[in-house]
């Protein structure tokens, strides 16, 4: 079971979902729990790809062409933020989080899976090393990030983690994966 597969059923209600992309998540949402999803991403061109994988599901879906810096929704407007392997690419990590923070009802949680930085000292040297060459040519991905950290700091406290190797090159696959509310 991929890593997608085990956070993305977990969101329901009202659900803005953080760097949609393609829309790879859509298929993973459980429709008996879920309203509605707003999915964000600042690419119109991901979001094109995304508009046909959301033919196919049963519950609302409306697209946000925008970055996770700058979130358009009400205050308190939504159940669920979801975000999977895309905080280490957002620009004002901070800034973003706040932003999730602010459109989160209360009670409402932030579903992550992110890759980031590894707790072995000598992967995290080579994250460290290839990092700047790995934004440029990643997208600006950050193999480096502390992603319970920053969550953290943007006000959420967490709830579930877990974390661990997942298949794949080690400076790129450590994985967490967790359940957080607001503080």
């Amino acid at each position: 079971m991929s890593q997608r597969e085990k956070v993305v059923p977990l969101a329901q209600g009202r659900v803005l979902e953080v760097g949609l992309g393609s829309g790879l998540n859509l298929s993973y949402y459980d429709a008996d729990k879920v309203s509605k999803v707003w999915g964000l991403d600042p690419s119109s061109k991901m979001l094109g790809m995304a508009e046909a994988r959301a033919a196919s599901v049963k519950f609302d879906v409306e697209f946000i062409c925008s970055a996770g810096e700058e979130l358009s929704l009400e205050s308190k407007s939504v159940d669920t933020v979801l975000v999977t392997y895309t905080l280490c690419t957002i620009f004002d990590i901070g800034r973003a989080l706040e932003q999730m923070a602010r459109v989160l009802k209360p009670g409402g949680e932030l579903l992550f899976c992110e890759h980031g930085v590894a707790p072995d000292p000598g992967v995290r040297r080579v994250q460290n090393l290839i990092n700047p060459l790995w934004k440029v040519v990643g997208g600006g991905c950050h193999l480096n990030r502390n992603i319970p950290e920053l969550v953290e700091q943007g006000g959420f406290k967490l709830n579930e983690m877990t974390k661990d190797y997942i298949p794949g090159w080690r400076p790129a696959s450590f994985n967490y994966r967790g359940r957080a509310s607001l503080r």
